[in-house]
């Protein structure tokens, strides 16, 4: 027969002796929910084999009775899920609590840059399931990508600069040139970028004997500047 409860002769940290009798789970999960008024109980797929008796205690006492759901964990790869192991790397110092980027709580992934839209729509597209699976932590990330590239201005940056000089334009003449903020999304208008004589383009975009299939600049060649003219070097 399960146990309903157990009888414990020892005071109790926070009631001191008051109780001698302690319900096990099995006996108090089902009276809980009820009593809270729970219509689902929503579980892993570990308490499965608990769902009888949840029942059971439930039918016989007469009350109310929610209905006991399960479904697998969430696992992703190369991601510590449990929040045993997690609570563990926090009282460890291991991380900055339990809002460091690197956890995967939403107070960490909302640190991190994740918009509660691309979390929505990984949690639709996972699903819920009985099945023990490890999802690819590359979905997660290929719903930000997919959220930000509609709301996200564009920024251009240049990390190892090469200076260029435009033989053929005045030297004390900028222009302000329109760049596109979000290419997705018309609202987001245009930025002006201004334009001169002397620039600076990555490093990468430049070799000065490129193969054949290299289509950026090089001695010889002609290329578009972003936003800007042809130019030929």
């Amino acid at each position: 027969d399960p146990v309903i409860y157990r009888i414990v002769h020892a005071d109790h940290p926070r009631t001191g002796d008051k109780w001698k009798i302690y319900p096990s789970y099995d006996f108090a999960h089902g009276q809980s929910d009820s009593i809270e008024g729970i219509t689902h109980s929503i579980c892993t797929l570990e308490f499965e084999d608990h769902r009888p008796l949840y029942d059971w205690f439930c039918q016989n006492l007469g009350i109310h009775h929610p209905q006991q759901i399960e479904f697998a964990r969430l696992n992703l790869n190369y991601v510590v899920m449990s929040k045993r192991k997690m609570l563990r790397l926090v009282e460890e110092g291991q991380v900055n609590g339990w809002d460091d980027p690197r956890m995967p709580t939403l107070q960490g992934m909302r640190r991190r840059g994740f918009t509660p839209e691309a979390i929505r729509n990984f949690a639709e597209r996972v699903g819920v399931a009985k099945r023990e699976n490890v999802i690819d932590v590359a979905l997660l990330e290929h719903c930000l990508r997919e959220d930000l590239n509609k709301r996200a201005q564009r920024r251009m940056g240049v990390l190892r600069p090469l200076k260029v000089v435009i033989d053929n334009y005045p030297e004390d003449q900028v222009e302000e040139l329109d760049a596109i903020n979000n290419p997705e999304d018309a609202s987001a208008g245009s930025r002006k970028v201004p334009f001169s004589r002397e620039l600076y383009i990555e490093r990468d975009d430049f070799m000065e004997d490129p193969p054949k299939k290299f289509f950026r600049l090089g001695p010889g060649r002609e290329v578009r500047l972003r936003y800007a003219y042809y130019v030929t070097c």
